[in-house]
Formats: C-alpha cells, sequence, structure tokens
C-alpha cells in the first residue's frame, strides 16, 4: 500500500505529524517488518537465522529492513568482538509493544483467512466488467 493511500487520524495537528505518522504507519504495516519482529519475538537472532527463518526475503531487504528498524528503535544490533564478527539482532522494548499490538491482527488474519481466500477465487473466476 503506497504511503499516500493510508489514513492518518485527524488529531494529527500539523503537517509534520501527519507526515511523521505516514511514516510511522509505513513502518510498522510492512510485511518485511512484521515478519522479522514475528521472529525476533522468542529472542536474539543473528542475521543468517533470520534469513532462514523468514525465508522468502532477500538479502538486501532483510538488510534495508533491519537498518530502518533499527534506525527506528525497534530493534537493536549487537556486534561481538568475534573472528568472524557475530552480530545479534534483538527487539527493543518498543519493539516488544509493536509484537504485543500485532498479535490481534495475526489472530484476525488466521480467523480469516478461508473467507479471504474464498472472496478471492470468487473475484477471479467471475471478474467486473469494465
Amino acid at each position: 500500500m503506497a504511503i499516500a493511500h493510508i489514513a492518518v487520524p485527524k488529531h494529527a495537528s500539523c503537517n509534520h505529524d501527519r507526515k511523521a505518522m505516514l511514516e510511522v504507519l509505513a513502518r510498522v504495516g510492512d510485511k518485511w517488518t512484521i515478519m522479522i519482529v514475528a521472529a525476533l519475538s522468542d529472542g536474539p537472532m543473528r542475521y543468517g537465522e533470520l534469513h532462514r527463518d523468514i525465508g522468502n526475503i532477500s538479502q538486501r531487504m532483510l538488510t534495508v529492513t533491519l537498518k530502518g528498524l533499527t534506525a527506528d528503535g525497534l530493534v537493536s544490533r549487537t556486534v561481538y568482538p568475534a573472528i568472524p564478527p557475530r552480530v545479534d539482532y534483538e527487539l527493543t522494548e518498543l519493539g516488544f509493544s509493536l509484537h504485543a499490538s500485532l498479535i490481534p491482527v495475526r489472530d484476525w488474519a488466521s480467523k480469516n483467512i478461508h473467507a479471504i481466500s474464498a472472496s478471492r477465487a470468487t473475484t477471479r473466476s467471475h471478474p467486473a466488467k469494465k
């Protein structure tokens, strides 16, 4: 979903607040953010572990998303002085609060996946006329 299509609450007091809200919503609504936060909810992981756990994510997208999550304070990155260097990623307190907020969305998706799949199948078999 494009950032421009996300509804921003009217109580956002100025354009700067609205822009900041759009940026936050874009971050937390991103599928890779959701997958990474879910993976890290069980504890710290190394890059390779995350990549294997998530599966269908490119190395570039994992790197970009981890950098964004770290910059936003949702994930911490710890480098251990070893050869080769060891880097662990883990959720911060803010990241855990996001994870807690995503659990109801995950539960909703699980409850409604069959209805959504059925609707998609119906829409595909009876496309709208132009």
